[in-house]
């Protein structure tokens, strides 16, 4: 069935009103207040003290979260594409789990677990404090950003199919050099997206930390609980919109650099990148 043409006009111009309520007004509405007074102002705001602690938190969190998710990722989506094993569907539930349950519901559990009273909590008596701490701010943003790795690789792997990989392996090579050669440069473009995605709910997430961390200022504080700090509890409405459109300004730059990354490499637009890599295990093998 054909669309015609007003048709078309119209979806076009309801998804613009959609976007434009949803995303461009009230980006565009943060940006005007946090730039109106000027960039001094602006700057002068994201130099406090623990505007910085709550950057350098955010950004120490990311980089812990993301390396761990992709490799947990990677892992976790060879098994359910290439595995074979009891449990794999029920594997394959636990994964999209962060999409159905709330953060907070994360946190609550994780302070059951870790809390002082919690079934671990006996470690904060030898000097290990999980909650109210980075550990457990750690583990909440591992939690709730667990899926975008798994689910950006797996449909890849299945597109991809095993032939390159069997022919590798008859060739002589080794599972990790078949890996490294083979299977790692066809996902390239799922993982670059999940790493993007899991980049950014690290550093936008809320709901889990707020409950799992003190909220102090130098302490555990993110920039998301700086924004809501300073907009609820210290009524500091330019403050929080300072801090907002830092964490707009650092997914951004992620997003674009990302971007940046993946189309500089040698391989992006080679028609042969394909058959090079499948031939590679050969020749490191002769």
């Amino acid at each position: 069935m054909r669309i015609s043409t007003p048709s078309r006009l119209a979806l076009r111009l309801i998804a613009l009103v959609y976007l434009a309520v949803l995303l461009a007004f009230p980006i565009v509405t943060i940006l005007w207040r946090t730039f109106q007074p000027g960039l001094g102002a602006f700057w002068a705001s994201i130099q406090t003290p623990a505007a910085i602690s709550a950057l350098n938190l955010s950004l120490l969190i990311v980089a812990i979260v993301v390396p761990l998710n992709v490799i947990f990722g990677v892992v976790t989506a060879l098994a359910l594409v290439r595995g074979r094993f009891p449990g794999r569907r029920l594997l394959s539930g636990i994964v999209d789990l962060p999409f159905a349950v709330s953060p907070i519901v994360v946190g609550v559990a994780l302070i059951m677990l870790w809390g002082v009273n919690g079934w671990f909590g006996g470690l904060d008596s030898l000097g290990f404090r999980v909650i109210f701490g980075l550990p457990g701010m750690v583990i909440a943003t591992l939690f709730v950003t667990l899926p975008f790795v798994v689910r950006e690789v797996e449909p890849v792997l299945r597109e991809i199919g095993t032939e390159q990989e069997q022919a590798a392996a008859t060739l002589g090579a080794s599972s990790w050099q078949t890996f490294v050669r083979i299977t790692l440069p066809a996902i390239r473009w799922g993982l670059t997206y999940g790493v993007v995605l899991t980049a950014a709910r690290a550093l936008g997430e809320f709901g889990a930390v707020i409950m799992v961390s003190s909220g102090f200022p130098g302490v555990s504080q993110t920039l998301t609980l700086l924004v809501h700090s300073r907009y609820i509890d210290d009524h500091n409405t330019y403050g929080a919109y300072a801090a907002a459109t830092l964490l707009m300004m650092i997914a951004l730059v992620i997003l674009l650099a990302m971007t940046l990354i993946d189309r500089l490499r040698p391989d992006h637009h080679s028609p042969s990148s394909t058959s090079s890599t499948t031939s590679a295990p050969a020749r490191s093998t002769s």
